[in-house]
């Protein structure tokens, strides 16, 4: 095993390719989140709102449909633009995947890949053994909570908001949300808010279950087993079957977050992304177009 996932690929492929979709996806987070904040900081109002509901240009209409969904059974009916605007984005989810959310929006994305990153580094081990499917529960209380109370009760802790409301007015107590996010990640559980907790996660998981773009392993045969892939990936549990399986292969479980990761890290190039309809059978390496950034 490389003395740090990606190493070998860096070495094979150029330090640029090897991390080409990281690249990529810091790009998308942080320019979604300055198109964002132009309006309020410098009076450039390309989008207006927040994550949660947005108007782009004046025309484009987007709504976070998780807050959708908890407005209507907090017995708040959403306007029709943001009816629309739900629509939209899970129309967009169910094509690339849902937790692509997770990795190629999210802001809080960038806090949990830092603790992550720092936890490999100082070689942090254990901590504590959260149940996947606890983000479910989270889910559901969520839910249930809004329609007992007629508050949108996720809104009052959602790190995401609560991050976008302290960069436009200021962090303040807003630190202590991302900090314990952070230190959560980095001292008790690896990857254990997004993985482990996050009901917005979950929820973008359960639109996300057919979706066309996923990731495939058309080359697994020629995995040397370095396991790179395994360390880098926020849900490692996901690429056994497709790599080790005797079914397609292809990543098809909706957990996985299309972060590309397990392209980048992959010096034998295993992985690649195309549609789940064209990953051919099992083991089998035709002929496919790569999706390339």
């Amino acid at each position: 095993m490389n003395a740090r996932p990606g190493t070998e690929a860096v070495r094979t492929l150029g330090w640029l390719r090897a991390h080409r979709w990281l690249l990529l996806r810091r790009l998308s987070q942080f320019g979604i989140l300055a198109l964002f904040l132009s309006g309020p900081l410098a009076g450039i109002w390309i989008v207006k709102g927040t994550l949660a509901a947005s108007l782009t240009l004046d025309v484009l209409p987007l709504t976070d449909p998780l807050l959708a969904l908890l407005s209507i059974l907090a017995g708040h009916l959403p306007e029709s633009a943001a009816i629309v605007g739900a629509l939209l984005v899970i129309g967009l989810y169910l094509l690339v995947g849902g937790r692509t959310y997770c990795s190629w929006v999210c802001p809080i994305n960038v806090v949990t890949d830092a603790a992550a990153w720092l936890r490999d580094r100082l070689g942090l081990r254990g901590g504590t053994q959260t149940p996947r499917h606890t983000r479910f529960l989270v889910l559901a209380a969520t839910l249930a909570l809004s329609a007992v109370t007629g508050m949108l009760v996720w809104e009052l802790v959602n790190p995401v908001s609560i991050l976008f409301r302290g960069l436009v007015f200021g962090m303040g107590l807003a630190w202590v949300v991302v900090v314990a996010v952070f230190l959560y990640d980095l001292l008790l559980a690896r990857r254990g808010w997004c993985g482990h907790l996050c009901p917005v996660g979950a929820f973008y998981s359960l639109i996300g279950r057919g979706s066309l773009l996923r990731v495939q392993a058309p080359k697994r045969e020629q995995c040397n087993d370095c396991m790179d892939c395994f360390a880098v990936c926020p849900e490692p549990q996901v690429i056994r079957p497709a790599l080790k399986g005797a079914g397609p292969a292809l990543i098809s479980q909706s957990a996985c977050t299309n972060c590309g990761r397990c392209i980048d890290v992959c010096s034998k190039q295993v992985f690649r992304f195309g549609s789940r309809f064209g990953h051919g059978p099992a083991g089998s390496t035709v002929n496919q177009r790569e999706v390339r950034p």
